[in-house]
């Protein structure tokens, strides 16, 4: 793995949010690559539940200031950024305060669902390849790490698929049990559409379950990893017909006997 580059766009990640199945494997996976001696850039939204003085975030005025248009309306970009400690990580964070400033990461205080999350989520993939590009940091591999990241193989398949420098990138999606109860807006597929994608990239977000967002990171991911002992039988039938590469789930301690190999050869 030494000097590839591998981008890790996730949804939740330790230390800065609770340990849990998705934000556990956000930090291991990418500490594994780089131990390993991988190049790692790790991107996530920066909630308002992170304390940034005890974390030392602090922004990053030459990459901030672009506004994104979500569902035609223009949102400013706000990039922070935090080093892991003792890890020699750098995490990025992306920022907004009418999407990210609230305390909840997905939802308010009776775990009811953000009624903009499928904004957020827009807004936050466009921000991690915008940030990328700024950055001239391309990277050889994106791994996708939950669900509020699961719009980036779309995005970068179809709205970024001009942009020469990704030409060669691959995408690999992890797949966990842990999604949402119910669907994500009754409005994704309208708001998304507004992004000019042809229908029948985008026709499963007109239920906009976990399922079947993740079925559509799935339809255009270059490879897949199942991170979940226990995901539904519904995406295990839809990740083996769908002929894309993918890594069975294995305890963590064996990470470094398969993804270094599934990473370079199998995507």
């Amino acid at each position: 793995m030494k000097d590839k580059r591998i981008l890790y766009v996730s949804s939740e990640v330790v230390p800065y949010l609770p340990e849990n199945e998705v934000s556990q494997a956000s930090f291991d996976t990418p500490k594994m690559i780089n131990d390993l001696g991988g190049q790692i850039r790790i991107f996530m939204p920066r909630y308002g539940s992170i304390n940034e003085r005890r974390h030392q975030l602090h922004e990053v005025i030459r990459l901030s200031g672009m506004n994104l248009v979500i569902n035609d309306m223009d949102m400013p970009l706000i990039i922070k950024v935090a080093s892991i400690p003792k890890e020699r990580i750098q995490v990025y964070f992306i920022d907004n305060d009418d999407y990210f400033k609230r305390k909840g990461t997905f939802g308010d205080e009776a775990d009811t669902l953000y009624d903009d999350n499928d904004e957020r989520a827009i807004f936050f993939v466009k921000g991690v390849v915008e940030t990328i590009k700024k950055l001239n940091w391309v990277p050889d591999v994106i791994h996708v790490q939950g669900w509020m990241a699961s719009l980036l193989p779309l995005y970068m398949k179809k709205y970024y698929n001009d942009e020469s420098i990704f030409a060669d990138t691959k995408i690999i999606t992890s797949i966990f049990s842990a999604g949402f109860d119910g669907k994500l807006s009754d409005n994704m597929f309208e708001k998304v559409a507004f992004d000019e994608f042809d229908a029948s990239d985008i026709d499963s977000l007109k239920d906009a379950t976990y399922v079947n967002i993740m079925k559509n990171a799935i339809n255009h991911s270059d490879g897949i990893v199942i991170s979940s002992q226990d995901i539904s039988e519904d995406l295990t039938n839809y990740i083996q017909s769908s002929n894309k590469p993918f890594l069975p789930f294995d305890a963590k301690e064996k990470m470094k006997d398969f993804y270094p190999e599934f990473y370079l050869h199998k995507v």
